[in-house]
């Protein structure tokens, strides 16, 4: 049977979806894995399996989820061949991090972005000493001797001003309304 002129092919709807999620997906990726190419590696492996198993995708449950569930197996593979994953990286960690993003997922918002524009506002307010330490050490995953050094400051000085900065953006999380 032709579609009908208004109605939308596999892959258009696969499109808009992968759209409304990448987001979400890089994020997720990024809070698991340790370099900005494993990330854009694993994003596109998660892409082709998704798409390749798009006939096993439930259309009357989220998509979010179900694309997380692919790329936390491709994660754990990684690290198995990798033989070199981190300690903190196992699925239960993996599922504690699921978890997490599913609570978001949860909130207000039409796109994921949406959805954490609360914790980019609190960014912004930080001053700009502490919201340097945390756009070098989550933006450009820098660590706190890389920062310091960058810096021209104390590894320590480094640690303090980025626990501060932490919980300043707890607080205005908190303040915001946003449960974490």
């Amino acid at each position: 049977m032709p579609l009908r002129p208004h109605a939308r092919s596999g892959q258009d709807i696969f499109e808009i979806l992968v759209h409304e999620n990448a987001d979400m997906l890089t994020a997720y990726l990024r809070s698991s894995l340790g370099s900005s190419s494993d990330v854009d590696d694993l994003f596109q492996e998660t892409m082709v399996v998704a798409w390749r198993r798009l006939s096993d995708y439930d259309r009357s449950r989220p998509f979010g989820p179900w694309l997380r569930g692919i790329a936390r197996k491709l994660i754990l593979a990684h690290y198995r061949k990798k033989a070199s994953g981190p300690i903190w990286c196992t699925p239960e960690v993996l599922e504690e991090i699921d978890r997490r993003f599913e609570k978001l997922s949860n909130n207000a918002g039409d796109s994921f972005r949406d959805r954490v524009e609360p914790l980019l506002t609190c960014i912004q307010r930080l001053s700009e000493r502490l919201r340097q330490v945390i756009e070098l050490g989550y933006g450009r995953e820098m660590s706190y001797r890389e920062i310091a050094r960058v810096t021209e400051e104390q590894e320590e000085t480094i640690r303090k001003r980025a626990q501060r900065a932490k919980t300043r953006l707890r607080e205005c999380l908190q303040n915001a309304g946003v449960n974490q």
